[in-house]
């Protein structure tokens, strides 16, 4: 891939996505409680691997800062739980992201995703009392674009897992979700 890309140098203008462009990707990050409530008292914590593919729906849409595009896609969640106890958990979530293109190398983003979550936390934690979940995402990023086929990515997320009332109790566990990773572009 790398010997494909051009690089982009401060003087060059940014690359130019287009629609129907193909984003592949990989993050990894490292799961933080987010006690919401009394009755969240797990401390789950853990490293989380996630692989996405996107593509590209519209050319920049709007006009100044909050000029961008809108990218579908979809992606994998792995998510060891190391604390309080070896526990894992693998999902599937479609995806949706505002990437915003007005500055050239370095683009914010935000991004929401959704969908089925299973895990085997079930009665191994109090908030948590069915394999089967779903996982709720909400986070924001920047990618800083190394080349025109390669941007590497950080940002933040904010996870929700529960049953979504399916059994009781639904508690449902709440975490932070820092991460860095890299994306392709073809």
């Amino acid at each position: 891939m790398s010997l494909l890309a051009t690089p982009v140098f401060a003087d060059e203008p940014a690359p130019v996505i287009t629609v129907g462009t193909q984003e592949v990707g990989l993050t990894a990050g490292y799961l933080l409680p987010q006690r919401l409530t009394k009755d969240h008292t797990t401390k789950q914590k853990g490293p989380a691997l996630m692989p996405s593919w996107m593509m590209t729906l519209t050319d920049p849409v709007g006009s100044g800062w909050y000029r961008g595009q809108v990218s579908l896609g979809a992606e994998m969640v792995y998510i060891q739980f190391q604390e309080p106890i070896l526990t894992h958990g693998v999902g599937f979530t479609p995806k949706i992201k505002y990437t915003f293109v007005a500055l050239d190398q370095v683009r914010p983003y935000a991004e929401f995703a959704g969908g089925p979550f299973w895990s085997d936390l079930t009665n191994k934690v109090p908030e948590e009392s069915s394999q089967f979940n779903f996982i709720l995402t909400a986070g924001f990023g920047l990618s800083w674009f190394l080349t025109d086929q390669a941007a590497f990515n950080v940002g933040y997320r904010f996870q929700h897992i529960s049953n979504a009332g399916t059994h009781y109790p639904n508690i449902g566990l709440n975490a932070s979700l820092p991460y860095g990773g890299f994306s392709f572009y073809f």
